[in-house]
């Protein structure tokens, strides 16, 4: 199909990205003055659960999310990265604000759309870096970009977009995930004030993890430093105690009012969980 474009004016024919929603288990604050350089350490889980964009042609950038305008920083910071003037049409099957990277996940879809939509002939990684450094210009997230982008079980080793971060994850075959989310926490209002003892547990757990790196032990000590952060609240708290009172694993997604558990842990403690997989292949054009 030919398709005639100037760039800076998004012309779609229907062009959509997929990004898998992703949890963080545990997590260390890196800050850097250049943003593509800050960042966080940790690890997290990519969902089948995700957000789809679309870019439609529009006079100003705007983002629209499940129908209603919406003010999404880091999509229109991504935008205006690229030189691109286009409304974001954002759809998304996981909670908003509840620790599933929607904002990154709506920024990285903008990013690989705005890509193929303009002919702006950037690399998987520059695209990346560019959705990255706008959400964490944005205050909304550290890490799920680069999570999001990878898929999987991502292992975030070093800080950063690609050209400077490390990227592992943990091997792991179809894996079915159980969640519940109790509402929503403001990531800025934790990420942007004194993250020291945060940090100091979330070095704690990842370097506990590297040395057994397995799915369930990531629970366990998401767990853990959910508690030595502070960052539990008595809803969360109870069902992840609920879970493991029937032998399964959980762990609250950082940062929102939300539990994580492997496998039918939280059908098998009584609630009604939104049920979804592992996504082994990160964000991509659908």
């Amino acid at each position: 199909m030919t398709r005639s474009r100037a760039r800076g004016s998004a012309t779609t024919d229907r062009l959509r990205a997929f990004v898998p929603g992703h949890v963080t288990g545990f997590f260390s604050v890196h800050r850097h003055e250049d943003p593509r350089k800050t960042g966080s350490r940790g690890v997290g889980l990519a969902l089948t659960d995700g957000v789809t964009v679309e870019l439609v042609p529009a006079d100003e950038p705007a983002v629209v999310l499940d129908g209603d305008p919406i003010e999404m920083e880091a999509v229109t910071r991504t935008l205006d990265a690229l030189g691109v003037t286009a409304r974001a049409v954002v759809e998304t099957s996981v909670p908003v604000s509840a620790g599933f990277g929607v904002s990154g996940g709506a920024a990285l879809g903008t990013a690989l759309v705005a890509n193929a939509a303009d002919g702006l002939a950037l690399t998987e990684n520059e695209l990346v870096g560019v959705a990255h450094a706008a959400e964490v210009e944005a205050g909304t997230g550290l890490g799920d970009v680069v999570a999001q982008a990878r898929g999987g079980v991502p292992v975030r080793l070093a800080p950063g977009a690609p050209a400077v971060n490390r990227l592992d994850g943990l091997s792991v075959p179809e894996t079915r995930i159980e969640y519940v989310s109790f509402g929503g926490r403001s990531t800025d209002e934790i990420i942007g004030g004194d993250v020291g003892t945060l940090s100091a547990a979330g070095e704690r757990a990842l370097d506990a993890l590297l040395d057994e790196p397995t799915l369930p032990r990531a629970l366990a000590l998401s767990r853990s430093f959910a508690i030595e952060a502070d960052l539990l609240t008595p809803p969360v708290e109870a069902a992840i105690e609920a879970v493991r009172e029937t032998g399964g694993e959980a762990a609250m997604a950082m940062l929102g009012d939300t539990v994580i558990a492997l496998g039918d842990g939280l059908s098998a403690a009584g609630y009604d969980p939104v049920v979804c997989e592992v996504d082994p292949c990160g964000a991509r054009l659908v």
